[in-house]
């Protein structure tokens, strides 16, 4: 079943639903996005195995620097509060500086992921001293063992670096981005404490099917116990720890958590990729979820406002076979892109439901290997074993067996971004 074939309630498109909450009225879409995430480039000098855009290479179709400040101009129009700038690593952009600059002048606050490898004591002062900028520095294991086999060798040692410069350059608030996975969901605490020494605020994110991540999130999502855990702890830390929209098919369990608890997907949120096509989602990028590009005539304002996929999302919905379930109210169904990943249908459980009901949907699946892959990948050349165990320590003492499955495309390079996207860069340490 496509996206547009998917069932919805008889409830007209368009119509005004009832006074409520506000979750209720988002998802009738907005005339704007509240936010929306632009992956400025797909050059990056790590290769995480979950990377959710397959993200190494450059691709030379990539948005200009007077088209990037286009799309700024139209952001600024329609009053988007903010971007979340991701990539790839955006900071390796020559003109990174430059775009987020005219954005925060342009009235549009900018929030960027980095891996920190380009964020040495003078970037830190810079950032520190605008206000209308946050950043989130990624890092996937509370220890160098944990997270540098997920996202690559000194990576830990690279954003560690990163957020003491910007807490020595006086930024408070910056924050700290986990994806949360099996061998890290042990390790929370740990997440917290380093996020404290810094003067950070944690933000924790869901492990999405996406990108290369289709390829490993049999391997690295939480399993059924530890997503209870998860669920507990972000109980018991409240509004101390950001989530965003990530969690909210684990309100099943019986209380909402903080933040957005609903798919935002084409209604409040979406993805601008570095070509300029515009996706309902920023995980799922297929082209079951391409909504235009910002190179059409009309811009990135037609996509948003007159693309069919996009009304399609803001009409109601039926929840398919979720709708029986008591829990719907609050899981809404869960992820869009898990299950599209996972090969489940949209208007089926998410293949995480807390419920058990994904699981023998998932077991057909892999049975049948129904699930779509992902559009597109950049990935470098570089290899890793097509199978790897170790035993790592997660954290509490605990050993872990890990077994990753990568492979790696042996397309020649596009650009010489590919072979090293830190060309000419030596890092203040």
């Amino acid at each position: 079943m496509t996206l547009l074939d998917a069932p919805r309630s008889s409830t007209p498109a368009g119509s005004t639903p009832s006074p409520g909450r506000l979750v209720d009225l988002f998802e009738y879409g907005l005339d704007s996005p509240i936010c929306l995430t632009w992956e400025l480039t797909y050059a990056c000098n790590l290769s995480c195995v979950h990377c959710l855009s397959s993200s190494g290479r450059r691709d030379p179709r990539e948005l200009s620097t007077e088209e990037c400040k286009a799309v700024i101009d139209e952001l600024e129009r329609m009053q988007v509060f903010y971007v979340n700038i991701g990539g790839g690593e955006p900071t390796v952009r020559s003109d990174f500086w430059e775009l987020l600059d005219y954005a925060t002048a342009h009235h549009v606050g900018v929030k960027f992921s980095t891996n920190g490898v380009k964020i040495d004591r003078a970037a830190a002062e810079r950032l520190a001293a605008n206000d209308y900028v946050d950043v989130q520095i990624s890092l996937d294991g509370a220890t160098a063992e944990v997270n540098d086999y997920v996202r690559g060798p000194r990576s830990y040692e690279t954003a560690m670096r990163a957020m003491q410069n910007l807490s020595d350059a006086g930024m408070k608030n910056f924050k700290l981005s986990v994806v949360c996975t099996r061998y890290n969901i042990p390790q929370l605490d740990e997440f917290k404490a380093i996020a404290d020494r810094y003067g950070a605020q944690l933000r924790l994110t869901r492990l999405r099917p996406s990108g290369r991540g289709a390829d490993t999130w049999d391997d690295l999502h939480p399993t059924k116990d530890q997503q209870r855990e998860l669920y507990d702890w972000l109980v018991a830390h409240g509004d101390g720890v950001l989530t965003g929209d990530s969690f909210f098919h684990l309100s099943a369990y019986g209380k909402a958590l903080p933040g957005l608890n609903l798919c935002g997907a084409g209604r409040v949120v979406c993805l601008i990729d570095p070509v300029g096509d515009v996706y309902a989602c920023p995980f799922a990028i297929h082209s079951e979820f391409l909504a235009g590009n910002v190179r059409e005539e009309g811009g990135f304002t037609g996509v948003w406002r007159q693309s069919e996929l996009f009304q399609c999302l803001r009409a109601p919905q039926s929840g398919g076979a979720c709708s029986s379930c008591q829990f719907f109210d609050t899981c809404k169904g869960g992820c869009m892109a898990a299950k599209f990943f996972t090969g489940l249908p949209l208007d089926g459980p998410d293949p995480e439901c807390v419920r058990g009901f994904g699981e023998d949907a998932l077991a057909k699946r892999k049975q049948d290997d129904l699930a779509p892959r992902p559009d597109g990948d950049h990935s470098h050349r570089t290899t890793r074993a097509p199978r790897n165990t170790g035993v790592i320590t997660t954290g509490k003492s605990r050993k872990t067996a890990i077994t990753i499955s990568m492979t790696r495309p042996t397309a020649p390079p596009v650009s010489a971004c590919e072979e090293n996207p830190l060309a000419g860069f030596t890092p203040d340490m």
